[in-house]
């Protein structure tokens, strides 16, 4: 199949600024979201930052599943790292607005305690491998087709609305969640939060 999603000129319009981490809304994905390659664009839900302190910072569910590109990814191997996860699809116009700010902030903590991964939703293999060389994006992604991951979440990331963000303390705790697209200087507080000790 033709990878043609990721291809649609970037928007580098003004965009508010929701809690130092959002640029926009999300797409959202529904069953027909991949079919034929076609995008799938409509409000999702409210883009913003939700910051998790103490107690209230929820467990990681286990999460394992295929890599895109061949392999398994499993979420727990990675305890002692913060994690910031990723939900996208190439279909996925905010995405594809993210990316280039996620490809920044990733080169940025590469070499330190940071994991950068993602979960590529509804996509397919020929169209998620084309974004993810389009936008240098070198860190490895599950390989989740049928959306399976996004609702063992359970409230945190919803499951049909992308991008969202989770970062993960190396203690293996949701300590804030993004919905929407992310910026560098939001995202990289963010980060440096969940790494800190607490």
């Amino acid at each position: 199949m033709p990878v043609r999603a990721w291809r649609v000129r970037l928007v580098r319009g003004p965009a508010a600024i929701v809690a130092g981490a959002v640029l926009v809304a999300g797409c959202a994905a529904g069953p027909g979201a991949s079919k034929g390659g076609k995008t799938a664009n409509m409000a999702a839900s409210t883009p913003g930052t939700t910051v998790f302190t103490g107690a209230s910072a929820p467990r990681v569910p286990a999460v394992s599943g295929n890599r895109l590109g061949g392999g398994t990814l499993n979420l727990a191997s990675y305890r002692g790292h913060a994690v910031v996860l990723n939900f996208w699809g190439s279909w996925c116009t905010v995405c594809q607005q993210e990316a280039p700010e996620f490809s920044t902030i990733a080169r940025h903590f590469a070499g330190s305690k940071v994991q950068f991964l993602g979960v590529d939703v509804a996509d397919s293999t020929a169209s998620a491998h084309g974004f993810m060389k389009h936008f240098r994006i070198g860190y490895p992604s599950f390989y989740d087709p049928s959306n399976r991951i996004a609702p063992s979440f359970k409230g945190f990331i919803p499951p049909t609305a992308f991008p969202s963000t989770l970062v993960i303390s190396p203690t293996g705790r949701i300590v804030a969640r993004v919905i929407g697209a992310v910026s560098v200087k939001g995202l990289t507080s963010l980060i440096d939060k969940a790494a800190s000790p607490s």
